[in-house]
């Protein structure tokens, strides 16, 4: 990144949650989209072919498959305006998969700017059909067009957003997910494919398919959540009792992510990415064994399995060698990133604590 930490100037008001979204930076150099977008198509049109749903809505074309669900563009025959249909095939046996009967409801009650807004959902024998807003793409895409036009232009960095770009997304990303925590939602998923993107640059979270209400009488959840290389060190070794810090850590990798163009830890599996994350954070010192037994009582930890990892520089220098930034011109960024990737959860930054970080102090007085 070749600019400095400042950044520009942005709109909060009152609470611990913005209500409007930042000023788009005046430097972004690239539309979130490929193609010019409009997420509101002429009630003139509306009458394009494809399939009718619930008489409200016509489905266009394919933009996606999961494991679970398939996404297509879709009209709202009434008003005109696209929307992303989210179709979920059932299983007669089956029934309706939890996840998608946790994501609704949980997305009926998420309100806010930062969060994609579920507008209504069409239930039949065969299938659920979830309808989102429409966006444009998803970061990861969204960082892949970044390359191929910075490629294009032959500039010095095509992998890396610019500074004043990856704070505005993460000063977002936090106000949405600080938005979560403080409805007792964790989303437990985070990840660059799940942060959707619109032609102003606003970037809102979605798929909320593993996300858990946690002021829930329930005393630990399961481990096998958040995609591997984004997923915390304490639930990469067994913790079922994690708390909103499972989310910061995510936040943390896709932050770092955003500043070099690959994912900070890309282990090939959970041995692998401990392993890699140790390589980069260092291994815990035996003043934090006496201090905080966090890890000695997880089901994966094993000290002479890891004794050897040494990274050899403390974590503000490693993390500035990975991502190639200026130790003292880009401290706070990598400040801010030392304390979202603490190993000891209690010790990583809340999202509140996050947003409130001297990163965003220029954001802050720009408001005032």
């Amino acid at each position: 990144m070749s600019s400095k930490d400042n950044f520009m100037p942005g709109d909060r008001q009152g609470g611990s949650t913005i209500n409007n979204t930042p000023q788009q930076p005046r430097n972004a150099s690239i539309s979130s989209s490929s193609s010019s977008s409009n997420n509101t198509a002429s009630v003139g049109n509306s009458n394009t072919n494809g399939i009718e749903l619930d008489g409200k809505y016509k489905q266009l074309e394919k933009l996606g498959k999961g494991t679970y669900a398939t996404v297509y563009t879709g009209i709202n025959k009434k008003t005109g305006q696209l929307v992303a249909l989210k179709e979920i095939k059932l299983d007669p046996e089956e029934g309706t998969p939890s996840t998608a009967i946790r994501e609704i409801s949980l997305m009926k009650e998420l309100k806010h700017e930062n969060i994609v807004r579920l507008y209504d959902v069409i239930h039949t024998e065969e299938k659920l059909t979830l309808v989102f807003e429409k966006m444009d793409n998803d970061l990861r895409k969204y960082m892949d067009l970044v390359y191929k036009e910075r490629c294009k232009l032959q500039q010095q960095s095509p992998s890396s957003l610019d500074a004043s770009l990856v704070k505005f997304f993460a000063f977002q990303l936090l106000n949405g997910t600080n938005y979560c925590h403080e409805n007792k939602i964790l989303h437990r998923d985070l990840k660059p494919q799940n942060l959707l993107i619109n032609k102003n640059l606003q970037l809102k979270i979605g798929d909320f398919g593993l996300a858990r209400a946690f002021g829930l009488p329930v005393s630990s959840f399961s481990s096998d959540v958040v995609t591997l290389w984004y997923r915390s060190i304490d639930v990469l070794l067994g913790s079922k009792s994690y708390f909103t810090s499972i989310d910061t850590w995510s936040i943390g990798c896709i932050i770092a992510e955003m500043i070099s163009g690959v994912p900070l830890f890309k282990g090939a599996n959970e041995d692998d990415q401990i392993l890699k994350i140790f390589q980069v954070i260092g291994y815990p010192r035996e003043r934090d064994l006496l201090n905080s037994g966090w890890y000695v009582n997880l089901p994966k930890y094993d000290a002479k399995s890891w004794d050897f990892v040494k990274s050899g520089l403390d974590t503000i220098h490693s993390l500035a060698n990975i991502l190639k930034l200026n130790l003292e011109t880009h401290y706070l960024t990598l400040d801010l990133l030392v304390k979202l990737l603490q190993l000891d959860p209690m010790k990583r930054l809340s999202t509140l604590e996050a947003l409130e970080h001297p990163y965003f102090n220029d954001l802050r007085r720009s408001q005032v």
